[in-house]
């Protein structure tokens, strides 16, 4: 698989370039670049898995991430993009499950591993093919802030949380007109990465989904209107039963279809935006029907104070109906990420699976401060809720089986730019378990800081 890759690369990149030297900005081809971003967290998590106050389940650690990156522009219509990444956690506290098979899992020091180098970006860009307003990109690619906000497509390795975001994909554009475009996207996602060579592989080595997945992708943007963004979308996706006992939402084999549309408005100094998204498919030998979407009204306040912005948002994503036999829990396809919190992502593996959001209801109002011109301060309040209760497999453990009130979300922000290559920020989030969890749960709380440097 990896020759017949590397050979359609060298395909594109050497039959499809023109070898001018110059393109008309007076630019020295071929032009090679490379960068290197390091980005540090600390994060502190407490009750996130049991809703306890024993500590059980507390931990504190810092990721590490490193990424470097090279390029090779042939011209202006085409490059080749390469990147590694490595990302390892330095543990100052782990308890819990963990103690047993770690020595000094309850001390400082807990043992540090480097972890894996994987090969997180490799593709070829080519435009403007044949003289025609198509442009491709072949190869190991990330869609991250492409579409629709990253409500569907976003992370195309939800396994490995932050450490990577890439889909095995290839992505045509058609470049209708100045207003129109229209992508086509073939992606391919691996339980684990079988396509390329992992350097310092773990054992056992690290999982990037909970099972294979095929998708197409058909998607159209449209800004023919002034003010108004719109995209509409057609994703089939197909989902092999998981093999892991823990994967609650892919113990079947799922096909779906999705369907829907994103859309923004801007008008003085009000900013609408939404989307909204239907599923029909199959999980197993049962139906499976699935609603989600959200919607948005912002408002600048440049008058006041610190310009701040006011926010107020609704977030729906069907549950499964237990009493019958067709599955209506929404799946959210290639956006199993943090988003719209850290804190309730990691919670949602004790409900379905890590970051497997679904089974939600969540009211939000936001206020959005900006300080300085470098600095920028959010805070959000947060409503959740369920829209179906807990599945009786559930409601021996944290869940109570009858209640459908999640809890209240606080979340704060800070963020800093010391400079175009340099940022920081902060974040905090508490939790309020509501009647959806048993009476004795506690809060639960999350904590991130974070330095990021790009050369």
């Amino acid at each position: 698989m990896l020759k017949r890759f590397m050979c359609c690369l060298f395909f594109l990149l050497v039959f499809t370039n023109d070898a001018s030297p110059k393109d008309a900005g007076g630019v020295n081809f071929p032009k090679f670049t490379m960068g290197l971003t390091e980005r540090v967290r600390l994060e502190f998590k407490k009750n996130i898995n049991d809703l306890e106050s024993d500590i059980k389940d507390n931990r504190e650690y810092f990721k590490i991430r490193t990424q470097i990156w090279f390029q090779e522009a042939f011209n202006k219509d085409s490059k080749f993009y390469l990147r590694f990444a490595n990302e390892n956690k330095p543990y100052i506290y782990w308890a819990g499950a963990s103690a047993a098979q770690n020595k000094s899992a309850t001390k400082k020091g807990y043992r540090y591993e480097i972890d894996e180098v994987v090969f997180d970006n490799v593709y070829a860009d080519i435009k403007n093919i044949a003289g025609l307003p198509i442009d491709m990109r072949l190869g190991r690619q990330d869609l991250k802030g492409e579409y629709g906000e990253g409500f569907l497509i976003l992370d195309g390795t939800p396994n490995d949380a932050s450490r990577t975001f890439y889909f095995n994909a290839a992505k045509t554009s058609w470049r209708v007109d100045a207003k129109n475009k229209i992508d086509f996207i073939y992606a391919k996602s691996y339980r684990s990465d079988n396509m390329f060579p992992v350097l310092n592989k773990l054992s056992p080595e690290q999982q990037l989904n909970s099972s294979d997945e095929t998708g197409y992708i058909l998607y159209h943007k449209n800004d023919s209107v002034k003010g108004l963004h719109i995209e509409d979308f057609y994703i089939y996706k197909k989902e092999k039963a998981s093999e892991s006992a823990s994967a609650r939402m892919t113990q079947e084999k799922t096909i779906l279809n999705t369907f829907g549309s994103f859309a923004q408005y801007k008008f003085a100094s009000w900013a609408l935006k939404g989307q909204f998204a239907a599923q029909l498919g199959s999980y197993g030998d049962n139906k499976r029907i699935g609603l989600g979407g959200y919607g948005y009204l912002d408002r600048d306040i440049k008058e006041w104070f610190w310009s701040p912005t006011l926010s107020l948002g609704f977030i729906y994503l069907s549950g499964d109906d237990q009493s019958t036999s067709t599955n209506e829990a929404w799946d959210p396809l290639y956006s199993r990420t943090i988003s719209p919190s850290y804190l309730y992502s990691y919670m949602y593996g004790r409900e379905t699976e890590t970051t497997y959001w679904t089974n939600l209801a969540m009211y939000r109002i936001g206020y959005i401060l900006n300080p300085t011109k470098k600095t920028k301060l959010i805070l959000w309040y947060n409503f959740l809720r369920a829209n179906e209760e807990s599945s009786p497999a559930l409601s021996a453990a944290i869940f109570s089986g009858v209640g459908l009130n999640r809890g209240h979300l606080f979340q704060t922000r800070l963020e800093y730019k010391v400079s175009k290559n340099i940022t920081t920020s902060l974040l905090g989030e508490y939790l309020v378990p509501g009647n959806f969890y048993v009476r004795s749960a506690d809060e639960a709380m999350f904590f991130q800081g974070e330095f990021q440097i790009s050369f």
